[in-house]
């Protein structure tokens, strides 16, 4: 059984031993996700109601409402219990949670904050950073296990043992002080994910019977709860002094006792420093990539993936609101019934005006529906077209922004250029999704002379401002090796020039756009890992790449987190 399968599996036995841990997102992983699933709904009592959420469900349905059929046939008010409801001592199954509405997660997290007494299982099947489930339910459950390299042999393993009755063991002060030391190691901020890896240390003791958790019980909460939300490296820590360098009046004065335990696990001070090393042994090596270099918690949304806007017209449909229809805005006939439904005794009352239906509406009870869509994404090429490489290096960026146009009918992404040369720096196709006029901007580009790259940074720079501003994604490609010799007024220097290269690159960083710096130099230079670094984005070291190999290195950029074989 791989890491994954087993860490999945003792998840299960710990949420059926403490309901307090409030769930786990489960990513990928087909039949071994159904297998877990399988292993909690064992784990519990038979009677345990299980619920799966609906991918359209509506509000009333979730919380509870009027039952619209019932009441317009009855001509009382009917109510309905609410999904939530139904869960209350069970579990709540969400299908699909990365692509659950802001509205519908926040409605959930109400009721697991107010009480709600139910396991919430979240899973996850999105690719990228984009497709995670919301926030405010990955806060709420304790563990996040992905389940991507489990095989198929895996999920014939046998169902975990029953839990132990009992209560839960105690942790001391000790212990507490050094979860919250080791989650501080990693950069993870908020205290719910400390008092969920102590809530997971005490149900774990709970399944080895011990009446105290221990050491292998904290290390255990620290990998399945800790681990997942790792933002950054703990600091290396520092080598022991030597024994030889003691001195040896201090070596006379240690005391000697013989009845020393050698059980040090059952110590109930457990050090700090063993939890960090555990949990640091825990991180996969592409995690610990990620967190070196700052990437770890970045969200690219190149290649299509735009950020989600509100809209009155299309995209996927929201909750309904009160408003009055008009200016773009569509009536919500069911919720504006389900609203009015409510008031009809009383207002049946009052005589009825000429003309009026069997139904009476007041403006108060007018529901608009909503919609969400993705805002456009645009990729903007900043090209080095400077010295004698730059007609290969133009023959790339060409060839790259038209294979990157093919697919933008596919995924709303429009494309812009700008290359920088001589003294200046210039757009030479503004963002568009026209495969003829990228073509036609593109045939007589002209290469050659110094490299202005405070410039073309800066230029970039503003292009993405107006992108933004109308209500865009833009997403950053520097093409170049970095080596920059025209400073930002235009005079020539070296020194000046790379100082105000990466003065530039810092304002890309501090304006938080994403941006990935592809180096296309013969070989791999310094300069161009700087810029990167200074700009907070990517870095990709791409000699000799041809435009398909380029249109790669910018998909990749673009969903760092995804998958890769």
């Amino acid at each position: 059984m791989t890491s994954g399968m087993a860490d999945a599996l003792l998840a299960a036995r710990l949420l059926a031993a403490d309901r307090k841990l409030g769930g786990m997102v489960l990513r990928g992983g087909g039949p071994a996700r159904d297998m877990v699933v399988q292993a909690l709904r064992a784990l519990l009592p038979a009677d345990t109601p299980v619920r799966r959420l609906p991918g359209h469900i509506d509000e009333d349905r979730l919380t509870g409402g009027i039952d619209i059929t019932s009441s317009l046939v009855s001509g009382t008010l009917v109510l309905q219990r609410g999904l939530l409801a139904e869960s209350a001592g069970g579990v709540l199954i969400v299908p699909m949670a990365e692509r659950l509405r802001q509205d519908i997660a926040g409605r959930i997290a109400q009721a697991l904050d107010n009480g709600g007494n139910f396991l919430l299982v979240l899973l996850d099947d999105g690719d990228g950073p984009d497709e995670r489930p919301p926030l405010a339910l990955m806060e709420r459950v304790a563990f996040d296990l992905g389940l991507h390299d489990v095989r198929s042999a895996d999920c014939d393993c046998a169902l975990p043992a029953p839990i132990p009755g009992g209560s839960l063991p105690l942790l001391g002060d000790e212990a507490l002080s050094a979860l919250a030391a080791t989650a501080a190691a990693f950069g993870i901020a908020s205290m719910r994910p400390v008092l969920q890896a102590a809530a997971a240390a005490r149900a774990h003791a709970r399944l080895a019977g011990r009446e105290i958790a221990i050491q292998s019980d904290l290390e255990a909460a620290v990998r399945l709860a800790l681990v997942p939300r790792a933002t950054q490296l703990p600091p290396e820590p520092e080598a022991p002094p030597s024994p030889e360098a003691e001195p040896e009046s201090e070596q006379a004065e240690q005391p000697q006792n013989d009845n020393v335990d050698d059980d040090d696990e059952n110590a109930p001070g457990v050090p700090e420093e063993l939890l960090i090393e555990a949990a640091r042994a825990a991180i996969p090596p592409d995690v610990l990539e990620l967190i070196a270099s700052g990437r770890a918690q970045r969200s690219a949304r190149g290649g299509g993936a735009g950020r989600r806007t509100s809209s009155a017209l299309r995209g996927k449909p929201l909750g309904a609101r009160p408003g009055v229809p008009g200016g773009g805005r569509r009536m919500a006939l069911v919720d504006t019934l389900r609203a009015a439904i409510p008031w009809q005794p009383l207002r049946r009352r009052d005589p009825a005006p000429e003309g009026a239906g069997p139904i009476r509406f007041r403006r108060d009870d007018l529901r608009v529906r909503r919609f969400e869509e993705r805002a456009t994404s645009v990729t903007i090429f900043a090209v080095d077209a400077s010295g004698s490489a730059a007609l290969a290096r133009l023959s790339e960026a060409k060839g790259a922004v038209e294979l990157i146009l093919a697919q933008a009918y596919i995924k709303r992404a429009e494309v812009a250029l700008i290359a920088f040369r001589g003294t200046d720096a210039e757009v030479l196709l503004p963002p568009t999704r026209s495969l003829t006029r990228a073509k036609r901007a593109l045939a007589e580009l002209p290469g050659g002379g110094g490299t202005p790259l405070a410039r073309g940074i800066a230029l970039t720079r503003q292009l993405a401002d107006a992108v933004a501003s109308r209500g865009r994604t833009p997403f950053l490609v520097f093409l170049t090796d970095g080596s920059a010799n025209i400073a930002a007024d235009g005079s020539a220097g070296r020194a000046r020039a790379n100082a105000d290269a990466l003065a530039a690159a810092k304002g890309i960083a501090s304006a938080g756009l994403d941006a990935v710096v592809i180096d296309i130099s013969p070989r791999p230079r310094p300069e161009a890992a700087r810029i990167a670094q200074a700009m907070h984005a990517r870095y990709l070291a791409l000699p000799f790449a041809d435009a398909k190999a380029l249109k790669a290195a910018v998909t990749i950029a673009a969903e760092p987190q995804k998958k890769r074989a």
